[in-house]
């Protein structure tokens, strides 16, 4: 069994004080995705706008108890929890590097990094990835969207879905095809204010505050110097460092799911005191599951901290197991409070409809499925 030493249990209560007065405005959030601008102050939110940053870019760390934090794998994994058990969306609507974050600092050369890392510590900065398509979903290799040169500048055009934050961000990592075939695609860091960048919400059932953004580029001119991984050999970039990126975070948006499960849970348990025998012990049940996938998300983060060659599979089977966790754990709490049960528990409904959202993050479960299967067969998720 993995336990959170002493510097993560320290994060984790600190993470979980935060989470709960964030947790204040949620329906809010929802219902105004812009309440997010009114909350920049608070703990919580100066956190996630800070974390992860490499340490030679952040001279002012954020200590806690005397601990420096930077957001690891295993700190992450804490964080996503805490915060998904209160509100995920909250979590989601807030500014920082997040996915961006994570391919600059594998794929960007040290001008790049300054470049991305010197904004967000300067102040809030929303950030964005943009890699699914229209109509293409999680198949990045029938990517459309194209970048051509023209003289000294590069033209960015096509279109991306389902990108989260994009209409608040100023920067971001978009994907696009230079040439045919799978060594043919590239990473930019792109500025939304140039022109030809047009970003509109998408309506969602849950999520709300990450407003999910449908994303249009028309002859966007991107500086030649803002191609990420031009040092770099053609294997080591584009979607190579995507699928390396989507990795190293799939442990988190895992412990995203397993808070929305445990969310819900502690909402049957505050609000249903009185429970008969049947009730506790599928209540019990569902504690039982829910540790038992945190162990699963906890050992993918390890492998992350640790550079396992087996994070692959394990991020998958995390990130699969936690969005299945999600929906059945949050419907099965609904039955706690019989008919009407969403109407009169407006919170608990959330938690439900916010699950949904799980699956369609970072790949949907057929993907890590496969995923899982090649890391079986290969023995890399073996006796680890």
């Amino acid at each position: 069994m993995i336990e959170l030493n002493e510097r993560q249990s320290v994060l984790r209560a600190h993470a979980r004080e935060w989470a709960e007065e964030l947790a204040k405005w949620a329906l809010d959030l929802e219902r105004t995705p812009d309440k997010v601008y009114e909350l920049l102050d608070l703990p919580g939110m100066r956190f996630l706008s800070r974390t992860p940053i490499p340490e030679k870019y952040d001279d002012d760390p954020i200590v806690l108890d005397g601990h420096p934090f930077r957001g690891g794998g295993m700190e992450r994994v804490t964080i996503c929890e805490e915060f998904g058990a209160a509100d995920a969306g909250m979590m989601l609507a807030a500014p920082g590097p997040s996915m961006s974050g994570v391919l600059v600092s594998q794929l960007g050369n040290k001008a790049q990094q300054e470049l991305f890392f010197g904004r967000i510590t300067e102040r809030p900065t929303w950030t964005f990835f943009a890699l699914t398509e229209p109509e293409r979903g999680s198949d990045a290799g029938g990517m459309q969207t194209t970048l051509t040169q023209d003289g000294d500048r590069l033209l960015l055009n096509g279109a991306k879905r389902f990108i989260g934050n994009a209409i608040r961000a100023s920067l971001g990592v978009i994907f696009a095809r230079v040439r045919p075939g799978p060594l043919g695609v590239a990473a930019v860091l792109a500025d939304t204010g140039h022109p030809g960048f047009v970003a509109t919400p998408i309506p969602t059932v849950g999520l709300c505050g990450n407003q999910v953004t449908d994303v249009r580029f028309s002859s966007v001119e991107i500086p030649t110097d803002r191609l990420l991984g031009s040092h770099l050999s053609p294997s080591r970039r584009g979607l190579l460092g995507a699928v390396r990126g989507l990795n190293q975070l799939r442990p988190g948006v895992a412990a995203l799911g397993l808070g929305i499960a445990r969310g819900a849970y502690d909402y049957v348990r505050a609000h249903r005191r009185a429970l008969t025998s049947w009730e506790r012990a599928e209540l019990d049940g569902i504690g039982l599951s829910i540790e038992g996938v945190r162990q699963l998300v906890r050992r993918a983060a390890a492998a992350s901290d640790n550079d396992d060659p087996g994070l692959g599979p394990l991020a998958s089977a995390a990130k699969s197991r936690a969005a299945r966790l999600a929906e059945d754990v949050t419907l099965r709490t609904l039955g706690f409070f019989g008919a009407g049960a969403r109407l009169e528990h407006p919170l608990l409904d959330k938690y439900v409809r916010d699950a949904r959202g799980i699956e369609y993050m970072e790949g949907t479960r057929n993907i890590h499925h496969l995923n899982v299967f090649q890391g079986i067969s290969q023995g890399k998720i073996i006796g680890k």
